[in-house]
């Protein structure tokens, strides 16, 4: 059986449509196909992975390969650097961790404990931002990072700031399994925590994405008040963590939120609240 690895985020009819390029699409597909697991692969494996006929994987792989995008060591392909410009132009089009890296420096110096930024893409949250002080995580933490959204403050802060309905589709018919003992995973219980971080204005996790580790997250907003971006503190969970997220860390990462937002919408003044950053 095979498995693609396309999270399906455009419109069932769309892909129908005469607009919709499927060869984009597919290539796309293939390129998102690698990740920490499978950094090298065989034609066969990556046609396994996306779930496309090995001809067409083939043909995908070489225009990729052409393009400098994919190389190639005896029967096995990777990724090369080039495919870092994506991510790149992306921030570069931001702008908003640029914005933001002084502050958030000065959050991480204040509080002794690394900061992040992150959006949400798919079912991850993607760092754009991280002030590192300390390892806190097994995982190697940097711009680029993905991590499952229902799990982390940041990815809850990002829920809270979309309606019910859209949280709810974004919820329908996935699993969510435990990363830890203490991982909310029934999208039941996961609706109510987002629904409680959007009363409340922030989340705070406690062991949920891996053992001995605490977060606290807040959302940046632009003029019109929609999510632009997450912003949290995560530190070593031990006694006293919790009393000193919401008495230190939690008011230092408010005012930090606040003021990215006040250097993004001063240089960004016709923002329109999208819910993403204006270009």
């Amino acid at each position: 059986m095979t498995t693609s690895v396309r999270e399906g985020t455009a419109e069932p009819s769309f892909t129908r449509s005469s607009n919709y390029v499927q060869t984009l699409a597919r290539g796309l597909d293939v390129i998102r196909a690698f990740d920490r697991e499978r950094p090298e692969m065989s034609l066969s494996e990556i046609a396994e992975r996306v779930g496309l006929a090995r001809a067409v994987v083939r043909r995908l792989l070489m225009t990729l390969e052409y393009l400098g995008f994919v190389g190639r060591r005896d029967r096995m392909f990777f990724l090369t650097p080039r495919t870092l410009e994506l991510g790149y132009r992306y921030l570069a089009a931001l702008d908003l961790p640029e914005l933001a890296q002084p502050l958030m420096r000065a959050l991480a110096d204040e509080v002794d404990e690394s900061c992040s930024m992150s959006v949400l893409d798919g079912r991850d949250i993607v760092y754009v931002q991280r002030i590192p002080v300390r390892k806190v995580m097994a995982l190697t933490l940097t711009v680029g990072a993905r991590l499952p959204a229902y799990a982390a403050s940041m990815g809850r802060v990002l829920l809270a700031g979309r309606d019910d309905a859209e949280v709810e589709a974004w919820l329908k018919g996935k699993r969510f399994p435990a990363l830890t003992p203490f991982t909310l995973s029934e999208p039941a219980a996961i609706l109510r925590e987002v629904r409680k971080v959007r009363e409340q204005g922030f989340a705070y996790t406690e062991q949920e994405m891996e053992i001995g580790l605490c977060s606290v997250a807040v959302p940046v907003r632009d003029g019109t008040g929609a999510v632009i971006a997450a912003l949290n503190v995560g530190m070593p969970y031990r006694d006293g963590a919790r009393e000193r997220m919401m008495q230190v860390v939690l008011p230092a990462v408010r005012i930090t939120a606040a003021a990215i937002a006040q250097a993004w919408g001063a240089a960004h003044p016709a923002s329109r609240g999208n819910g993403r950053p204006s270009r």
